[in-house]
This record gives C-alpha cells, sequence and structure tokens, in this order.
C-alpha cells in the first residue's frame, strides 16, 4: 500500500525527481513479487517435494519389512545405540536378539526394544530391509506431508526475503547516487553560496 500511496503521491508533484519515481516502482514490483510470486514459488517447491517425499514413503514401504524378533537375552544399555527418531520419549532396551529375514536367513544382533523387562523368549517387531538388517522404521505419509509443506512454507518466505532484500539494496543504491550528486552540487555551488551581494 505504502508504494501505490507512493506512486499517487508523486504522480504531479513538481518536486518529483526521477528517482522517486523509481523508488515507488521497485517498491510496488517488490510488494506485488512478494504477494503474487512468493506464494507460487512455495506452492510449487512444495509440489515437488511432496512428490519426492511420498515416492521415498513407497520406496521404504517396500524395502523395509515388520519381523517378529525373539529376545535372546538383555545386554547393557548403551547410550550410543539411541535411535533419535524411535526413542522419542520411550525407554528403549538394549536386547541381543534373534530373527528370521524375508529372504529366509537367521540373524542375531544387538537391538533395542520398548521392552520394559525383556525375557529370554520374548517376541517383539523390528524394521529390517530385504537382507534382514536392521532399519529405520518407514516414513509415514502425513509426516512426509508435514515436511513438504515447511519446505513450501520455506521456499516462499526466502523469496520474499530476497525480494525485500534486492528492493532495499536497489534503493540503498538509489540513495548514495542521490547523496553523491547534492554533494557535487554543494561543491559547485561553492562556500559562498547565499552570500550574493552581501560584500564578502
Amino acid at each position: 500500500m505504502r508504494a501505490i500511496g507512493g506512486l499517487w503521491r508523486w504522480r504531479h508533484n513538481p518536486l518529483r525527481r526521477t528517482t522517486d519515481l523509481v523508488e515507488a516502482w521497485v517498491a510496488l514490483g517488490a510488494l506485488l513479487a512478494i504477494l503474487l510470486v512468493a506464494p507460487v514459488i512455495g506452492s510449487l517447491v512444495g509440489s515437488v517435494a511432496q512428490d519426492s517425499m511420498q515416492r521415498s514413503v513407497r520406496e521404504q514401504r517396500q524395502s523395509r519389512h515388520l519381523v517378529t524378533a525373539t529376545v535372546v537375552r538383555e545386554l547393557e544399555r548403551s547410550p550410543l545405540d539411541l535411535d533419535a527418531e524411535t526413542a522419542s520419549r520411550e525407554t528403549l532396551t538394549r536386547v541381543l536378539a534373534h530373527w528370521t529375514a524375508p529372504d529366509g536367513t537367521d540373524h542375531r544382533a544387538p537391538v533395542m526394544t520398548h521392552l520394559s523387562t525383556p525375557e529370554p523368549g520374548e517376541h517383539f517387531t523390528i524394521w529390517t530391509d530385504g537382507h534382514g538388517r536392521t532399519a529405520a522404521r518407514p516414513l509415514d505419509p502425513a509426516t512426509a506431508t508435514t515436511h513438504a509443506v515447511l519446505a513450501g512454507f520455506g521456499a516462499a518466505v526466502l523469496t520474499a526475503g530476497l525480494v525485500e532484500g534486492a528492493r532495499r539494496m536497489i534503493v540503498w543504491h538509489m540513495v548514495r547516487r542521490r547523496y553523491a550528486r547534492w554533494d557535487q552540487a554543494w561543491d559547485r555551488a561553492g562556500p559562498d553560496w547565499g552570500r550574493t551581494g552581501t560584500g564578502s
């Protein structure tokens, strides 16, 4: 609104300089870019991110399998074994477990489980790849959508910031040129400006 007001104010003003009009047009262009271009870019980035994330969800769902593991024995807890994705607020216990992979091979390895007091022979589920190696839980479609929305919003905000930064840079250069011209004009006027006819 300030840009439109600036254009209207300078329309027929006799004191209007070319730089004033250019500054108002730059402000209007930046406003239109922020209101129109930034949301379009955000939408495009969000859409591309959504397609990519949902493809990743489908690939993870196909390549990762939920298998039943059996507790062999409880192991000492190690802070390095905590998985930030699965730990959340729940207490995890480290156990030596045995499971059969989707390809039929047997596996025995230390894993983390949500069982509070695991007993030998107790069953729990873990995610593995096709060869039986432990893997992280597949990405949830809702979480993927949330990431895509955040990516789109971030792209829109970044675009708006870049447009505003460019506008400020242009105005800053214009103001510097304006001050440089004033300095030149004062230099041409000389130190006796305004003293004509005073006898000094």
